[in-house]
């Protein structure tokens, strides 16, 4: 199926990528970008179509991914004027919504709404998605083929959680980062090399995502099991307790929550 990309950035690259690895034809993928170094390095790595402008841009696209910056979106979309046709309209940029996309796409409403993470940009991401009504089932699995390219999918009901989609996952991977950060510091103080630390925290984080994805039970009952009675872990999880980790990091993701929804509404004005 033809694919068109408007914006060839990061996130582009990981897909475009990822759909080449799952046989998706470079000939049928076409990128619009205005920068000519990342068209020049698209066409190199990819060998996928590349564009600065639509006026060069074919149509029949069964897919447009739209990857431009939230602050370029309505002024990105004047570009697709008569590119459209039937193509499901596929958005990766956080924040807008599907009205105002609808809006700026003059009254079209084959849109989805996607918030993959970073990362997708190892093959390892999860998106969460919302549609309009007017997207089909099929239409719907054309937006996952697209974006299972770069990981795992998730189909959200209504487009009001999809801020709290973005506060979890979307920012999720800066909070885990924090986790290995603090770690590795905590490795550090206790006389441990910077190696070491990274080491250990890092396997450490990889294996106990796996262990909680592969055993299907609770993350609560997962820490009781490693919790002794007057053991290290205890003695730990008590002193974080004192020091509201647990309930300051639930703070942080519900204040993400709140500031993606301000940004939405900014970002969607007319």
């Amino acid at each position: 199926m033809k694919i068109l990309f408007l914006g060839g950035g990061n996130m582009a690259n990981a897909l475009i990528g990822g759909m080449l690895k799952r046989g998706f034809a470079a000939s049928d993928i076409h990128v619009i970008d205005p920068g000519a170094e990342a068209r020049g390095k698209l066409a190199e790595t990819y060998a996928v179509n590349c564009h600065a402008g639509a006026a060069s841009v074919p149509g029949g696209f069964a897919v447009i991914v739209l990857a431009v910056k939230p602050q370029q979106m309505k002024e990105a979309l004047a570009q697709l004027a008569g590119k459209v046709d039937s193509a499901v309209v596929v958005s990766i940029a956080a924040g807008i919504d599907l009205a105002a996309m609808a809006r700026w796409l003059g009254g079209y409403r084959k849109i989805v709404r996607a918030m993959p993470n970073t990362p997708a940009l190892i093959a390892a991401g999860i998106t969460g998605l919302c549609a309009l009504p007017e997207v089909s089932t099929d239409e719907r699995r054309l937006a996952e083929e697209v974006l299972q390219a770069v990981g795992s999918t998730v189909w959200i009901a209504d487009e009001a959680q999809m801020d709290a989609v973005t506060a979890i996952s979307g920012s999720g991977p800066a909070y885990v980062f924090l986790f290995i950060e603090a770690l590795e510091q905590a490795a550090a103080d206790l006389g441990l090399t910077p190696g070491e630390g990274r080491q250990l925290a890092i396997e450490t984080v990889q294996g106990a995502a796996a262990l909680a994805a592969q055993s299907g039970e609770p993350a609560a009952l997962l820490r009781q099991r490693v919790t002794s009675k007057g053991g290290t872990t205890e003695a730990a999880l008590r002193v974080m307790a004192e020091m509201g980790v647990k309930e300051g990091l639930i703070a942080g993701v519900k204040a993400a929550e709140s500031r993606g929804r301000a940004l939405g509404k900014a970002l969607g004005a007319d």
